[in-house]
């Protein structure tokens, strides 16, 4: 293969705007996968991600910015389940199945009962090599602002992640850090909605994070180098994807699954031979 080969997908406009989006919306998802896995919020990433789709085809009905109805949507939902799990006796992970299982069914329905230019398969599974202007600086928008603000209050976080109970007693304010969260998730779902759609942006919020748990001990570690991971991941499965003729946002996925099962084999095999090695030790005293 020639070199001009290889730089071929970098010659057209369409695949330009497809390595930015994937620069932009790689940083935002990877941090907040990282806060995601420590804290057990796996489901959540998945309701919000489901959820935001009646507000995006309410949105389109109303005629007002589509960002406004997801970021609407998926808020509600994250907030309907922290007072559903408060006021009943049902566990959260079982209420968010409920909720963005319901408010997915609610977005079918309305979408098939209007007549919208907009295609389904683009908004389920992103449409990254139809990227526009508008979308890549709405993207980058968000990905500041919340890449900003989870770099800069990263530490009172991660204390809220491991010990609420205690973050509280530090004279944190608890409920801006919960709600804060699920805004920073919510805004980020609608930043890759175009990249990498409803359906694969749990992909891109849980598995950057879950590598980097395998790969590093100290969390601070952990950040920047699931940001690496997202990143090459995407700049690699989209330039991958024009080769293989597949769509970009399945192939990142592949990639980042490949990754992780690579990760979790080395760290079986790390933790096993320092068990062997301590073994050894044992039977020398």
């Amino acid at each position: 293969m020639t070199l001009d080969t290889l730089l071929l997908p970098f010659q057209f406009p369409f695949m330009q705007n497809a390595f930015l989006i994937s620069i932009i919306v790689s940083v935002p998802t990877a941090l907040l996968s990282c806060f995601l896995v420590m804290k057990g919020w796996a489901l959540m990433g998945d309701a919000v991600s489901h959820a935001v789709l009646p507000g995006i085809v309410l949105a389109y009905i109303l005629g007002i910015p589509l960002i406004i109805g997801a970021f609407a949507a998926g808020m509600t939902c994250a907030l309907a389940t922290g007072y559903l799990s408060t006021n009943s006796r049902v566990k959260q992970d079982t209420l968010m199945g409920v909720v963005f299982s319901g408010m997915f069914g609610l977005g079918i329905v309305l979408y098939v009962s209007v007549e919208t230019d907009a295609h389904l398969d683009h908004i389920l599974f992103g449409n990254m090599l139809g990227v526009e202007t508008h979308e890549l600086w709405t993207a980058g928008i968000i990905a500041l602002g919340v890449g900003l603000i989870l770099t800069l209050k990263w530490k009172d976080w991660l204390l809220h992640s491991f010990d609420p109970a205690q973050a509280r007693a530090s004279g944190l304010w608890v409920n801006w850090l919960h709600y804060g969260m699920l805004a920073a998730l919510s805004l980020t779902i609608v930043a890759t909605l175009s990249a990498a759609g409803l359906i694969l942006a749990i992909g891109l919020l849980i598995a950057p994070g879950a590598i980097a748990f395998l790969i590093v001990r100290k969390f601070s570690t952990m950040l920047w180098v699931s940001v690496i991971v997202c990143m090459a991941s995407m700049l690699l499965g989209t330039y991958a994807s024009f080769f293989l003729d597949s769509a970009p946002a399945p192939t990142v996925i592949l990639i980042m699954t490949v990754l992780f099962i690579a990760a979790f084999i080395r760290r079986q095999i790390r933790t096993r031979r320092t068990s062997m090695l301590r073994a050894g030790e044992k039977q020398g005293v």
